[in-house]
């Protein structure tokens, strides 16, 4: 975790402290074995089975999860299983998976819900039986153990800020600009767009959004979501994408038109496609969030919850604006190109 040190204040400190409470944990399962007091306490952390499920196998950014939380498993000796469905869409197809992970009889279960409601049940299911449940990156409507993620309505006001600047750059005080969403009913994704709009009116109160657009995660709608708004909107004066999908789509419709010097466009999120739109100026900053951590402590806290002990119920480890002036600093290049994982087979 030393990559990230530098991007973290006190939500970082908390983390920190729940590792060294798991790494306790483990490293006392060497020193109790000797004890005579058969305490079980220090080495409850073996033989541990945690299931990861996130929201969608083929994206870049829930495959570094997958990378944080298999290093998480390797560090503390715990195995891990690394699952979800294809799309971000398939709320019926994650539920399953969580059913197979209660089937298997995993200890703990870190997900990363497509929905905030529809995996109420089956949480609590699985809760019912014994497994812990940790939720990240967005929050669901029933209890769980706890929550890791980035406090998206903070973020989105980071991006609100960030395109009211780029908009005022080019001598523009009143306009308007397109909110480009990915799934509807999604928790993060509302906080998003909910942020943004908070962050644009306080700071340009004569810019507006003109429409909020949802794509359903695919690139290709995006972009011609963003080609309508072009087209349809004289007054258009920026785009903001709620996640890298619609980041993807948007910048590919700012390269078709050439608009990339006139129209501003602030995205979330990072994987390959959006670093590039970054590098050549048809994404002018991106709302850099950290998956890899959200699988390596998701995973530690799974530990730490399925031993007896306690984790913050909630932990947000911020967000970065990453834009061409910074890209190529270490600690941002690291949170823009992290390693990835695929799913277990």
């Amino acid at each position: 975790m030393a990559r990230n040190r530098v991007l973290f204040s006190t939500p970082f400190l908390i983390a920190a402290l729940v590792l060294a409470l798991v790494v306790g944990l483990v490293v006392g399962k060497a020193t109790s074995s000797s004890s005579q007091t058969g305490n079980a306490g220090p080495g409850k952390a073996s033989g541990l089975r945690v299931d990861v499920i996130v929201k969608a196998t083929d994206s870049s950014f829930w495959q570094s999860m997958f990378a944080g939380a298999q290093k998480s498993g390797e560090d503390f000796g715990v195995e891990v299983g690394r699952f979800g469905p294809t799309s971000e869409t398939d709320v019926n197809e994650q539920v399953q998976l969580v059913e197979n992970s209660i089937s298997r009889g995993v200890n703990a279960i870190v997900v990363a819900a497509n929905s905030e409601s529809a995996l109420d049940k089956v949480i609590e299911r699985a809760r019912q039986g014994g497994i812990k449940v940790i939720t990240v990156d967005g929050t669901v409507t029933t209890p769980t153990e706890a929550f890791i993620g980035t406090n998206n309505l903070r973020a989105g006001e980071q991006a609100g800020q960030r395109l009211c600047k780029l908009v005022a750059a080019q001598g523009k005080t009143s306009g308007k600009v397109l909110l480009e969403n990915a799934v509807a009913g999604v928790q993060a994704l509302g906080d998003r767009a909910k942020g943004f709009r908070q962050g644009l009116a306080g700071n340009c109160p004569q810019i507006s959004v003109w429409q909020e657009r949802f794509n359903n995660n695919d690139i290709a709608t995006a972009a011609n979501q963003t080609n309508d708004a072009i087209g349809a909107v004289p007054d258009l004066v920026g785009v903001f994408a709620a996640n890298n999908m619609s980041g993807n789509g948007a910048a590919r419709a700012i390269k078709d038109t050439g608009k990339s010097a006139t129209l501003p466009v602030v995205a979330f999120d990072s994987d390959p496609q959006e670093n590039g739109a970054l590098a050549d100026g048809s994404i002018d900053a991106l709302v850099v969030q950290n998956p890899y951590f959200f699988g390596y402590q998701g995973v530690s806290e799974a530990i730490a919850v399925s031993t007896g002990a306690k984790v913050p119920l909630s932990l947000d480890p911020g967000a970065v604006v990453a834009d061409k002036d910074n890209l190529n600093d270490p600690a941002v290049k690291d949170l823009l190109n992290p390693p990835t994982a695929q799913a277990t087979k």
